[in-house]
């Protein structure tokens, strides 16, 4: 492939990518936010995120074991709350 089509593929591809990192980022920010005010809503909002980790993963995005930690994090915090 020739240097300039790459670094047009290259651009596109960051720009994709960035959009889906950052909205990981926030569902995990929401997840963790519902889950220190002890909302109702901690439960969908561990999901959601979750969903999002998967997604970027599939992707290519996001580390499957950076995942998988953020994912065990989130679920543990969840389970404890909801054990009080």
């Amino acid at each position: 492939m020739p240097a300039k089509k790459a670094a047009r593929v290259q651009e596109r591809r960051r720009i994709v990518n960035r959009r889906v990192r950052s909205s990981t980022r926030t569902a995990v920010k929401k997840a963790v936010r519902a889950l220190n005010t002890n909302s109702e809503a901690a439960g969908a909002s561990v999901l959601t995120a979750v969903s999002r980790l998967d997604r970027a993963v599939s992707k290519g995005i996001v580390h499957r074991n950076a995942a998988a930690r953020s994912k065990s994090r989130l679920t543990k915090r969840l389970n404890a709350a909801s054990a009080e």
